[in-house]
């Protein structure tokens, strides 16, 4: 799945994911209430991205539906 991130004053983070939507979504959210200085998240290649939540403009969590390939009838 797909994740954008936008951070204030900066630019755009983007990356594929292996964890759920539902997880991504719960990992910020509690990071956001806990008053946490930074969110850690993981992508599909095992790159750790650590984000302080100061900076967090916006997070936008793909579907976890895998993309259609051909035509439809």
């Amino acid at each position: 799945m797909e994740i954008r991130i936008g951070i204030a004053n900066s630019r755009e983070l983007g990356f594929d994911s292996n964890e759920t939507a539902d997880a991504v979504k719960q990992t910020v959210t509690a990071a956001l209430d806990s008053g946490a200085t930074y969110v850690t998240l993981t992508d599909s290649k095992g790159a750790t991205y650590v984000i302080p939540t100061a900076g967090i403009a916006f997070v936008e969590v793909g579907t976890d539906q895998s993309r259609r390939v051909g035509f439809v009838a």
